[in-house]
Parts: C-alpha cells; sequence; structure tokens
C-alpha cells in the first residue's frame, strides 16, 4: 500500500522494474531520468554491489495530480537481476504498488524471462500481494536487435510464455533507443493510481 504522509498531504507509490540480469530495466530508469529530467526533483541513486553491473535501483519522484486532494509522488525502483541478489530484490518489493516485468526478447533468454517471472511471483507471494492483483505491464525489450542480426523470440512466443495466464499490458519496446519507454512508463503509473484510488476510497 501506498505511503500516505498526512503533513505534506502526499502519497507516495513506489513502482518497482524487476526482470532478469541484464535485460534493460536500468536502461529504462536512464532514458527516463533523461527525458523527463524536468519533472525529477531528485538525483538518480545508484547502489552497486560487487558482482552485478546492473546493481542498482533508481528513485525518481513524478508529481502526477491528485488523489483525494493529496498529491501523487511515484518512486521507481529497478532490482538487481541476478539470482543470487534475491534477498534485496525481495526487499526492494517491500511496499511495491506496481510493478513493470521488463523481458530479453533474445531467444537464449527465455528461460531466464520465465524463472524470473516466476521468482516475482514468489517475492511478491511474502508481501501477502498477488501477482494477478497488483498493477502490472509487461515489456518485450531488445526488439531493436533483430537488425543486427541477433535471434529474438516472436512477439507471440513472449505473450505464450509470460503472459498467457497474466493478461497483463504490454510493449514491445527498446529501452536503448527509448521506443515505448515512456508508453510503458505511463501505462503501469495510470493503472497504479486506479488502483490506490480505488484502495484510498
Amino acid at each position: 500500500m501506498a505511503f500516505v504522509n498526512l503533513k505534506k498531504k502526499e502519497v507516495q507509490a513506489k513502482i518497482v522494474y524487476y526482470g532478469p540480469g541484464r535485460g534493460g530495466k536500468t536502461t529504462n530508469l536512464e532514458y527516463i531520468h533523461a527525458k523527463f529530467s524536468s519533472r525529477i526533483k531528485t538525483e538518480m541513486v545508484a547502489i552497486k554491489t560487487h558482482g552485478d553491473r546492473t546493481l542498482f535501483f533508481d528513485f525518481l519522484p513524478f508529481d502526477l495530480g491528485r488523489i483525494k486532494g493529496y498529491d501523487v509522488k511515484i518512486q521507481l525502483y529497478t532490482v538487481p537481476g541476478q539470482i543470487k541478489y534475491n534477498a534485496t530484490r525481495r526487499l526492494v518489493l517491500r511496499g511495491v504498488d506496481g510493478v513493470v516485468f521488463v523481458a530479453d526478447s533474445m531467444e537464449v533468454r527465455r528461460e531466464k524471462n520465465v524463472l524470473s517471472l516466476r521468482n516475482l511471483q514468489e517475492n511478491l507471494a511474502t508481501y501477502q500481494k498477488n501477482i494477478f492483483r497488483i498493477p502490472l505491464v509487461l515489456q518485450y525489450n531488445k526488439r531493436d536487435l533483430s537488425e543486427q542480426g541477433i535471434p529474438l523470440l516472436p512477439v507471440e512466443t513472449l505473450e505464450k510464455q509470460l503472459n498467457s495466464k497474466l493478461k497483463a499490458p504490454c510493449f514491445e519496446a527498446s529501452a536503448l533507443m527509448g521506443t515505448n519507454v515512456a508508453k510503458t512508463m505511463k501505462k503501469i503509473i495510470s493503472m497504479t493510481i486506479a488502483s490506490l484510488q480505488r484502495d484510498l476510497k
């Protein structure tokens, strides 16, 4: 549940970018930070741990209108992708209000996507959160690599393997090029705010 600051009349919502290692979570947030710099009031905070170059999570509040007279602030985080950092991933998910699952479109990452999604479901369950109920958007990243002749999983395959039961909104994307990065973010923010409005009734 979002953090409600009665003194500041502010609702703080937390969105976490989740997915396999080197799938593009950090690249998504770096792109957002650069593109929306005028709307971001804080520096990007990086926490790097020995051994995982993608291990840092970012903190980017967005001012986004109001819910019931309260200002809304969104905090965006990434989690480390590698399996050995599961305790950190679980910690980052504490208090999460919405999730973007960044899947790696490369054929060689097929199994890592499936394992990471299962891991997300398990870690959410430790906080009594249900992957079928939490606001969730899937992003099929690295679609631009097909131009370099790198074998990619067809979107139909990704949908079948990752989204056949979840039925979450999904976007084909290239975090590196910025393709559909903002769309993904706007979708998860609108779903998260709608969910918070229901919860705060």
